[in-house]
C-alpha cells in the first residue's frame, strides 16, 4: 500500500482512500482497478467468499489467521463501497447513529 504508516496509525479512512487511488489505475496493473472494472459483483462475490474464509478461522480458533482474513474482508469491503458509490463516511454515520442506542433497542427497532 502506498505510504508508510507506524503501527496503530493506519485507519479505514487510510484504506478507503488507497482503495480510491488504486481504483482509477490500470485494471492490468492494480488488483483493486480489476476488481473494480469487473463490476460490484465480482467484488462482493471476493467480499464473501473472504468472510467465509474469516469464520473458518474464527471457528478454527486461528488467530493468526483470523487476522490475515480479517484484513482481506476489510480490504475486500472497501472495495465494495467504493464499486457502489458508497463513501465510507456513510457507513461511519450510520454505525455512529446506531451506538446512540443500546443493540438490542436498535436491532430491536429495524423493520423486519
Amino acid at each position: 500500500m502506498s505510504g508508510t504508516f507506524s503501527s496503530g496509525t493506519f485507519s479505514l479512512d487510510d484504506l478507503a482512500r488507497i482503495v480510491a487511488e488504486r481504483a482509477k489505475a490500470s485494471p492490468d496493473e492494480s488488483y483493486t482497478a480489476r476488481l473494480v472494472a469487473d463490476g460490484q459483483g465480482r467484488a462482493a462475490k471476493k467480499f464473501g467468499e473472504e468472510a467465509v474464509e474469516a469464520v473458518i478461522a474464527a471457528v478454527a480458533g486461528d488467530k493468526k489467521q483470523l487476522i490475515a482474513e480479517a484484513a482481506d474482508v476489510l480490504y475486500h469491503l472497501m472495495v465494495v463501497l467504493h464499486a457502489g458509490g458508497v463513501p465510507l463516511q456513510d457507513v461511519m454515520q450510520e454505525l455512529e447513529r446506531r451506538t446512540a442506542q443500546s443493540g438490542l433497542a436498535e436491532k430491536a427497532s429495524r423493520q423486519k
